[in-house]
């Protein structure tokens, strides 16, 4: 099982520029940073005018990593050790979950929690739980 590297500077970094996106967003925007409820709304239709900042949203989720591993000279290797299904019905799971709880990790972990949400304070909890078990019975027991 491969470790990955933990170094504090660089996490505490992009936690910051997280949260500092996050907070620029629902300045700037009014909107949480939410990314499955700003990508679900790229489906049509569309409800309001902000099509092109979602777009420019995911597009810098995308763009992110391609401009680091350039700075950085390598992409980092990714290794898959389970099959290509269980990816899909772990992205399934999480969608269905995402939608269950009116939310994903980063509209209630960061976004949720600062504007001290309720359901934030019960979301985070529950799939911080449900994602220990995952892995414990996905690395240990199986």
């Amino acid at each position: 099982m491969p470790i990955t590297e933990f170094t504090p500077w660089t996490a505490l970094l992009g936690g910051a520029l997280i949260g500092l996106s996050a907070v620029l967003l629902m300045l700037v925007s009014g909107r949480i940073a939410g990314i499955s409820g700003i990508a679900v709304q790229l489906v049509p239709p569309y409800r309001d005018g902000a099509l092109w900042d979602r777009l420019g949203f995911v597009a810098g989720l995308i763009v992110a990593p391609v401009v680091m591993a350039a700075m950085n000279g390598a992409v980092p290797a990714m290794t898959m050790v389970r099959g290509v299904g269980l990816l899909i019905g772990a992205g399934l799971l999480v969608g269905y979950g995402a939608v269950w709880g009116g939310g994903c990790t980063s509209g209630h972990g960061v976004c949720g929690l600062a504007r001290l949400s309720p359901r934030s304070f019960v979301a985070v909890p529950v799939f911080m739980l449900a994602a220990i078990i995952t892995v414990y019975i996905t690395r240990h027991l199986l």
